[in-house]
């Protein structure tokens, strides 16, 4: 059995010591270079899946919610236990420089999904706002390509998406959550399956009736997430004699925000119902580890069908360590060795955990610091399929999936903005991170992340041209958006 397959773990101390030197690696595989932002291509892939006679290799892109890069044994977690992850990072490629869409949900969501970063995405908030026709996702194009596509979790894509909204982005199956609020809610009376509300046995008070499924149960006895790993497996199954795409977007280890201190939902603390912790902390642990085993099973499925070696699985988060139901993102270290959590832009809130696992294809055993992001997912998953690669903000990382390092095309530089807070923004280039807080009038910090993970030490001062090369890229990484305009922070006076 895989899940009981496990043996070693990274240390913190290790870690801290590997991850100072993740720019320096990428320089060997994936640094950020001076190249445009991707162009269309009208020619088919040259990747993996390839040929005539090749058969197109199934994809799986597990998508955990807010989990931190800290949270995983593989990335130098010492108290909570993932030892599926650990091994598949042990038999896989670990990414240390990946990032995620933004620092919350909807937008990070729509940046995996399209392949555009928030200066151009749809979605650039938690806001309302909803993808159009005229957003092409990874979805759509797979199915083009012959792919089966499910996606099982939380959708949560903009607010409020209509139940049918994945249908419309390209999925021929869905199930769970659609709304990102209906997805706080562990114990709901209803799931959605393919745009039908589904009832299930828990139920919730008066008041919560029309908000969206979301809110507190009353009466708890369907684990939405233990369901939706079932429909995981069960879409395995069923398109196992076909190339399937599965997105499965858990929505653990994120909270419950309407059961306010208490919202850390879970059947049971297992393991940790001894731990002289706190009672959320316990919980968060147990949803950690349940997690986890829910991976295991569906590694243990793709072996049992043979399909493992035909199949990429990718394991990610969409943002970094929330603070919410009681939970304290300190308490296990959420962070790791990075400053910030979800809703900062500094690296704690969009570096994320990431592991690749293919055997036979995706090196076993490495370690990458390849400079990459959920935009990236797009244009490798078309070439892996070998369909036409439409223009985004990505990159193919088929070379560094292939274990071709030195054929890896790099980005330019990575670009966020965030509307929470007033306008923030944050670029990376090379070796360099600049941020920006609340206000284009804010001043720009300025990190070396080479030899300042945690950035703890603004050099702005410093570098005044690589800050006046920063508020350049602020003006041309973007363009404007109807739905989420600039509102900048007025300073206190």
């Amino acid at each position: 059995m895989f899940a009981n397959s496990i043996n070693g773990r990274l240390t913190r101390r290790r870690f801290l010591r590997a991850g100072a030197g993740a720019v320096g690696a990428a320089a060997a595989g994936c640094a950020l270079g001076a190249g445009p932002r991707s162009q269309a291509r009208a020619e088919q892939g040259a990747g993996a899946g390839q040929g005539a006679d090749a058969r197109k290799p199934n994809i799986v892109l597990i998508l955990a919610d807010d989990l931190g890069y800290g949270d995983l044994g593989c990335f130098g977690q010492e108290r909570l236990k993932t030892p599926v992850l650990d091994r598949l990072a042990e038999r896989g490629l670990r990414f240390t420089d990946h990032y995620a869409g933004s620092t919350v949900c909807a937008p990070s969501r729509c940046v995996l999904l399209t392949g555009l970063d928030t200066g151009h995405a749809r979605i650039r908030g938690n806001s309302p706002g909803l993808l159009t026709e005229a957003d092409l996702t990874v979805a759509q194009v797979l199915k083009r390509a012959g792919y089966a596509t499910g996606c099982v979790g939380k959708w949560g894509v903009g607010h409020p998406p209509p139940p049918d909204d994945p249908a419309r982005r390209g999925f021929d199956y869905a199930y769970g959550y659609v709304s990102m609020y209906h997805a706080h809610n562990f114990y709901p009376e209803f799931v959605i399956r393919n745009g039908e509300q589904v009832a299930i046995r828990n139920e919730v008070p008066e008041k919560w009736k029309e908000a969206d499924g979301r809110g507190v149960a009353t009466r708890k006895v369907d684990y939405v997430p233990d369901l939706v790993a079932r429909e995981a497996l069960a879409f395995v199954e069923r398109n196992k004699d076909r190339p399937f795409f599965l997105y499965w977007a858990l929505n653990v280890p994120h909270a419950n925000n309407e059961a306010g201190k208490e919202g850390i939902e879970v059947p049971d603390q297992g393991p940790f119902a001894g731990a002289d912790w706190p009672e959320q902390e316990k919980n968060f642990a147990s949803v950690i580890l349940r997690m986890d085993r829910d991976v295991g099973r569906l590694v243990e499925k793709l072996d049992a069908l043979g399909l493992a070696d035909r199949t990429l699985v990718l394991f990610t988060s969409d943002n970094g360590p929330h603070q919410e139901g009681g939970h304290s993102a300190d308490f296990f270290e959420s962070s790791g060795p990075l400053r910030g959590k979800k809703r900062d832009l500094t690296e704690g809130g969009i570096r994320v955990p990431t592991i690749a696992y293919w055997p036979g294809t995706v090196p076993a055993g490495r370690t990458t610091g390849c400079v990459s992001g959920f935009q990236d997912y797009f244009p490798t998953f078309a070439e892996l399929a070998g369909a036409a690669v439409p223009a985004t903000d990505g990159i193919s990382l088929v070379p560094t999936l292939t274990g071709r390092p030195e054929a890896q095309k790099p980005h330019a530089y990575l670009y966020w903005e965030f509307h929470e807070r007033g306008f923030s923004q944050a670029v990376r280039f090379g070796q360099w991170k600049a941020v920006r807080n609340g206000s284009r009038a804010a001043p720009v910090e300025l990190y070396d992340l080479s030899a300042d993970i945690g950035e703890e030490h603004d050099v702005a001062a410093d570098r005044p041209d690589l800050v006046e090369k920063a508020k350049g890229l602020f003006q041309t990484a973007r363009t404007e958006s109807d739905a989420y305009p600039i509102r900048e922070r007025l300073p206190k006076r």
